[in-house]
């Protein structure tokens, strides 16, 4: 076992850089497992990351990589690994870092768990960004039963999480998606759903929780907010991006509507978290398409086009 397959990408451009090539199988170091990657997700953060709008985090050492979450089965583990064993199904995140979009990852046990045992993991695969809507809801907004959640965003990978988690947690959930999309968030949850186009902030609220997933006019959805209201948001305006952050910030430590920003980065307990509540059967999987790895281009193309259900998959297996 010299090589595998990847998604690779020789220069920054559109989806139609990414191709399928091949890269040595990553060397175990101690404390790590080999992991089969059987699928993954796309994410925002890969397209701008292939698109060169984060290169001073990506770097110009072509090829560059893509992929940061994954669901397979442990392929080798290192001796100083204990607990773990060869043929266990997991799931996890890289880090901060690319390269999941391949046949195998080197991983350290921390930033992987079990995962669900009631479910494919093909459909394991839509599911790891839902880590980030626990962190949200639970952690930055401590939502309560009986408050009232708006989710913008909704149909999306976060977001469509986002929704089933707050009815779990006993909220009113409004959801805030495109027109096409509104049965689909009602089917997960919302109690109330509305269309983005046609619907803005002066139409909607108060709520004592606003999830924000997409990045704009967080100051329009912040006055959303009763007295003692949370918003938590997970993106910033990407064409913005020094006016965005700096509103984020300074909301986060003035006035009494206070705005929580913060970028997931979940490890093992979150993953643990998140299975335990698919197993339990009050979140499940959300796959809006099933790519193969040798069609990764069309998955980025289709997750920037818009309108998406959950989340775009990528098998490999």
């Amino acid at each position: 076992m010299d090589d595998m397959r990847a998604a690779l990408y020789d220069s920054y451009g559109p989806p139609e850089v990414l191709y399928e090539g091949r890269v040595p199988v990553p060397e175990l170091r101690q404390g790590e497992v080999l992991v089969r990657v059987h699928a993954l997700s796309v994410n925002g953060g890969e397209l701008y990351g292939r698109a060169g709008r984060v290169r001073l985090v990506t770097g110009s050492r072509f090829p560059l990589r893509t992929g940061m979450d994954f669901a397979g089965e442990i392929a080798r583990v290192d001796s100083a690994v204990k607990g773990l064993r060869e043929g266990d199904r997991v799931w996890g995140l890289l880090g901060r870092t690319f390269g999941s979009a391949a046949e195998y990852v080197a991983v350290r046990p921390r930033r992987f768990s079990y995962a669900p045992a009631n479910i494919s993991l093909v459909e394991a695969a839509s599911l790891p960004a839902g880590t980030t809507a626990i962190t949200a809801l639970e952690t930055k907004a401590r939502l309560k039963a009986g408050e009232r959640l708006l989710v913008r965003g909704a149909a999306g990978g976060v977001g469509s999480v986002a929704v089933q988690l707050g009815k779990a947690l006993g909220a009113r959930v409004t959801a805030l998606a495109g027109g096409k999309n509104l049965d689909f968030v009602r089917e997960l949850g919302a109690d109330e759903a509305f269309d983005y186009r046609t619907t803005g902030p002066d139409d909607l609220g108060p709520f004592d929780v606003v999830l924000d997933t997409v990045g704009t006019d967080h100051r329009a959805f912040r006055k959303l907010l009763a007295p003692g209201g949370r918003m938590v948001s997970i993106a910033f305006d990407i064409d913005h991006p020094a006016a965005s952050l700096s509103y984020l910030l300074a909301s986060t430590a003035h006035g009494s509507r206070r705005v929580r920003f913060f970028s997931g980065n979940p490890k093992h307990d979150l993953f643990a978290k998140l299975a335990a509540y698919v197993e339990s059967g009050a979140i499940r999987p959300v796959v809006d398409t099933v790519h193969e790895l040798s069609g990764i281009a069309a998955a980025h193309r289709a997750l920037e086009a818009g309108g998406v259900r959950g989340k775009h998959v990528v098998r490999v297996v």
